[in-house]
């Protein structure tokens, strides 16, 4: 059922770079690396199947995802989807005005940043209801700062991170499946001082 899905996709279609400029989109793109449903999805960000369906078929329609089987729920027959990558790089050669593809990069970040921090949240709450019920529930958070002096240089730090982090992932990713998988997130913006002010 699995079909490969690329480590990273370069996306050098104008319609694929709206689909991804929207939030939900890219959080249902985020949890899509395995076959879920829309059910299943729904269910993962808190959203009615209805709503969840609709964004699907819109990223269906501009190649990002794909219909990958179908499988029996009682009386249903769930339509089984998967992402064609786990991340995406959006190309320069959309013809746009490169101020219109740095904004845009721009705004696609933050909304995925809010995105995943509400996730984060929704997460953590429901964890935090487990471990109230005197469950052990593993988890760590890493918090710190870089002093970035050029855009190139950011560009590179998130290059490299990417990198190691997948290298990581791969060395310690379990050979079958288990009972628990774990997320893991990176952010990289501007630190806000005190009174809303960059540092």
């Amino acid at each position: 059922m699995d079909q490969q899905v690329l480590e990273t996709y370069v996306v050098e279609s104008p319609e694929q770079a709206m689909a991804l400029l929207n939030p939900l989109r890219a959080e249902i793109l985020g949890r899509l690396a395995e076959p879920a449903s829309a059910a299943e999805l729904a269910r993962g960000i808190n959203d009615i199947p209805q709503r969840v369906n609709y964004h699907l078929k819109a990223l269906e329609k501009v190649g990002l995802v794909r219909r990958v089987g179908t499988r029996q729920v009682r009386n249903l027959v769930e339509v089984l989807y998967q992402a064609i990558a786990r991340t995406y790089i959006l190309s320069e050669t959309l013809n746009w005005p490169k101020e219109t593809v740095d904004r845009i990069k721009d705004q696609g970040s933050l909304s995925h940043l809010i995105t995943a921090a509400e996730r984060i949240k929704r997460d953590a709450l429901a964890l935090l209801e487990r471990s109230d019920q005197q469950e052990e529930v593993p988890s760590a958070t890493l918090d710190t700062s870089i002093r970035l002096a050029t855009k190139e240089q950011r560009s590179a730090f998130v290059q490299e991170y990417v990198q190691l982090v997948s290298q990581l992932v791969e060395k310690y990713q379990a050979s079958e499946e288990t009972e628990e998988s774990y997320k893991v997130v990176l952010a990289v913006y501007p630190q806000i001082a005190q009174g809303g002010e960059e540092s």
